[in-house]
């Protein structure tokens, strides 16, 4: 891959592409929850960069070695050698996704190439020893319902252990969100229910749930969902969410007074604000997926009639209603959110137990969501959520 900086503060592979260098640290970091190998993602790397900001490029090369790696999974798996079947399949599903991610709209190699990143983490959970991972549908409005994983936990001894809802991000899913830390969740004695929510993962692209402000509508269902099962405590239940997710946690902790803790990782405050800047800008910015993604998960006629259906997405008169436990993380060298977006949110949440916590340079998790050092950011944050639930 190319050499980045001396003096960059993080792993930009490709100087010049914010996004794409984004996507390649984000991948590395996950590396040591299974989700890549090293070698295969340099192999990538080093043909991506005989065509930079080529997206059409990205998504064959990435597509090529997730077919690859899908047929050293089968291989095992025809073989009986589960867990080696297993690990194959869960990284295979990561270059899938990681493929189709910047191509919208979403035509027919992109959906078969998702489908087939779904269907690898499916029997990757299949296979895998542990932890137990059930595929679930959680009814929302009437005939519709959000898929997701029910992730049970380990190392307790209750009937009934606590539970986190896990919500994505702007352009996250329900499989990458597992490679960023579930394992390490469940391992502290809390299960884990993973949702594609609205505008995210298989909601949106095989089903047409879009992108909506009213993110409470899908805290709720997924609680209400909880309450139906034996094998977790509902009235201990927190939420979480990632990246645009800092805007759907708080919101959901806010108007659903059922959950007990509130973890938003990375911080959103007025998010009308954020993309109105963006696009005064024309995206020559920071961005982690191109910028017509926003049309695509908002169902928006163009970029004005996407802008206009931003106007709910602020938290400004709405987490001042909050009253559970309160976790905000945020990187002080995040390129696409700014520190002062976190101290808004932070000071105007209306709970009396919060806390920020800002990941600095010099420690590491300084950027978006502490892609550039994740274990830093997960273990504080894991252990935070099993303080405040009593796991």
């Amino acid at each position: 891959m190319p050499d980045a900086p001396a003096n960059n503060t993080w792993f930009t592979y490709f100087p010049k592409d914010y996004r794409w260098s984004a996507a390649i640290c984000g991948m590395l970091t996950g590396a040591q929850f299974g989700a890549t190998e090293i070698g295969e993602l340099d192999q990538v790397g080093r043909r991506l960069a005989k065509k930079l900001g080529d997206d059409n490029h990205w998504f064959r090369e990435w597509v090529r070695m997730a077919d690859r790696v899908r047929e050293l999974g089968r291989a095992a798996e025809r073989k009986k050698q589960n867990l080696s079947a297993a690990s194959h399949y869960k990284r295979a599903c990561n270059y899938y996704q990681m493929a189709e991610r910047f191509r919208t709209p979403k035509d027919k190699k992109a959906l078969d190439a998702y489908r087939k990143g779904v269907n690898c983490f499916q029997r990757f959970a299949r296979l895998t020893d542990r932890p137990k991972i059930e595929t679930v549908e959680v009814p929302f409005e009437g005939r519709k319902s959000l898929p997701g994983y029910f992730v049970h936990a380990e190392n307790t001894r209750k009937a009934r252990p606590p539970v986190v809802v896990f919500f994505d991000g702007l352009d996250v899913t329900k499989e990458l969100q597992y490679m960023r830390g579930v394992e390490d969740i469940v391992r502290r004695g809390m299960s884990v229910l993973i949702l594609d929510g609205p505008g995210t993962g298989e909601a949106i692209r095989f089903r047409k749930i879009y992108l909506r402000h009213d993110y409470e509508t899908a805290g709720s269902a997924a609680l209400d969902y909880l309450e139906g099962r034996k094998d977790v405590n509902a009235k201990k239940a927190g939420v979480m969410a990632i990246s645009l997710g800092g805007y759907y946690a708080p919101r959901i902790a806010s108007m659903e007074r059922r959950f007990k803790a509130c973890l938003a990782w990375g911080a959103i405050w007025d998010y009308y604000a954020t993309w109105e800047k963006r696009i005064d800008q024309a995206f020559k910015t920071e961005l982690s997926v191109p910028g017509h993604h926003l049309e695509w998960i908002l169902n928006a006629k163009n970029i004005d009639d996407a802008l206009a259906k931003l106007d709910g997405f602020r938290l400004d008169g709405v987490v001042q209603k909050m009253r559970c436990p309160f976790l905000l993380t945020h990187g002080a060298d995040d390129k696409q959110i700014p520190r002062r977006d976190a101290r808004a949110l932070f000071n105007a949440v209306g709970s009396k137990d919060k806390t920020f916590k800002l990941f600095t340079v010099e420690e590491g998790g300084a950027q978006h969501c502490q892609r550039d050092n994740l274990s830093i950011g997960t273990t504080y944050m894991f252990d935070w959520l099993k303080e405040k639930l009593g796991a």
